[in-house]
Order: structure tokens, then sequence, then C-alpha cells
């Protein structure tokens, strides 16, 4: 089931620790007048829509906003609890003082988990902005052997979300996130190449977030090439 709804949450696993920053939202417009039934209707996404994956095992999930590219301008989450199968994520004000690109774009949030929440069942997600709440459905993810709230094991992992989109899911230095080079698709398999990374890392351990686009989402794994993270993953979800 795909998502429409608000922002995200940040994981927090042992010695390692994702802090990432808000987008600032567009001011609030009049409501539009009533559009004709025989009016085209747009299906671009909007500043609000939202969708999700499941990553790392059932451990965690990405949820995808649209907004600016920046790194420092995904949102950012200031509390996750869980209630059963319900999961409400609080988010942190946004810093206004931060400069974000005048793009549009999908971005991800990885989100660990509470203790309790049953990965293989459907999970209700509610997202607290300020004074709003938006809530959204996700299905169970299948295969997977995960348990939230337990640590990770570090590995890489993806997961469907939306029609074509895809969330690649790494681990490694804050600032030192991973740059897709290339991004190959055939009827039966995706390659995504990285660049190499010759700058100075900090040595922290935090989840990286890629968004990727294909075409094909009954493709069930991605290879990665490069940069240290030459393998092959199972893309979870659809």
């Amino acid at each position: 089931m795909k998502i429409r709804a608000g922002i995200a949450a940040a994981a927090v696993l042992a010695s390692a620790v994702l802090v990432l920053a808000g987008c600032a939202t567009s001011p609030a417009t009049p409501a539009p007048s009533p559009v004709p039934t025989d009016a085209p209707q747009t299906t671009e996404p909007q500043p609000d829509d939202i969708d999700a994956a499941w990553l790392d095992n059932g451990r965690m999930i990405a949820v995808i906003t649209w907004g600016s590219s920046s790194v420092d301008c995904t949102p950012q989450a200031a509390d996750v609890t869980a209630d059963g199968q319900n999961v409400t994520v609080t988010m942190a004000e946004f810093d206004e003082t931060l400069a974000c690109t005048a793009d549009f774009t999908a971005r991800a949030t990885p989100v660990a988990l509470p203790a309790g929440v049953d990965p293989m069942k459907e999970i209700t997600v509610t997202v607290a902005i300020g004074d709003q709440k938006l809530d959204t459905d996700l299905d169970g993810a299948k295969g997977v052997t995960g348990v939230p709230g337990e640590p990770t094991d570090y590995l890489p992992s993806a997961g469907w979300f939306d029609d074509n989109g895809l969330v690649l899911l790494t681990w490694g230095s804050s600032t030192c996130r991973p740059v897709v080079q290339d991004f190959a698709e055939t009827a039966d398999a995706l390659t995504v190449t990285f660049a190499a990374s010759e700058a100075p890392c900090t040595f922290d351990m935090v989840p990286r977030a890629t968004v990727l686009q294909a075409t094909n989402d009954d493709i069930t794994t991605l290879t990665l090439v490069g940069d240290n993270l030459d393998g092959t993953v199972t893309i979870l979800g659809d």
C-alpha cells in the first residue's frame, strides 16, 4: 500500500547518531476555487505528499518527502513512539536559518521502529507537524527477520516506494555520503555505481538513505558497485 502523509524520523543506534535538519515549508495559501469536473487533474507530487519503504530487514522504514535536495534540509524527527502497530512520529521545529536549494525532489529519512512493532503486519504511521497530524498505512513486509528495537547488522538494504521509486540504505560516515555515478536498469536487473570518495571522513556510523528511480518495480534485487559498497541486496516491498 502506498503512503501519502507527513514527514519522518531519525535513527539513533549504539555509538552512531544521525542528525537531519528540517526544510522550510511554504507559507499557507488560500483555498483554491472549485475545479470544473472536466478540468485536467495534476498527478505531480505535492509538498505534503509522502511515501514509505521498508528497510533494515524490517527494523526500519524510510519516509520519503518532497522538497529541497539539500542534505541539511531533509526533515528531522524529535521523537518516535509506538502503541502496538500504531507508530507516532513527532517532528522537530524547522530551523529557519538553514539555506535550502529551490529544487523539488524526493528525499528519504530512515526511521528506526520502536520495540513491539511487528514488521510482518500493516502499520499505521501518524506524523505530528506542529498542530497538524497526518496518518498513513504501510503494508507488512514479507520475509523479514529483523526485530524492531534490536541492534542493526549495519548491512545495506533497500525498499520500494510508490510505483517506480526505491530507497537504498547504507551505513557509514555522515560526512561522506554515497554519490551515485550511474544507475543502470535492464528488464530484470538494477545496478547502481557509486563514485569513489577521496574526502576526509568522520568516524561516526550513521544510516544514509539514497533515493533512486526505476521503471520496473517487479525487480527484487539491487546490485551495488564501488565506494566499498559492492554487493547485492534484496529490495523489500511490492
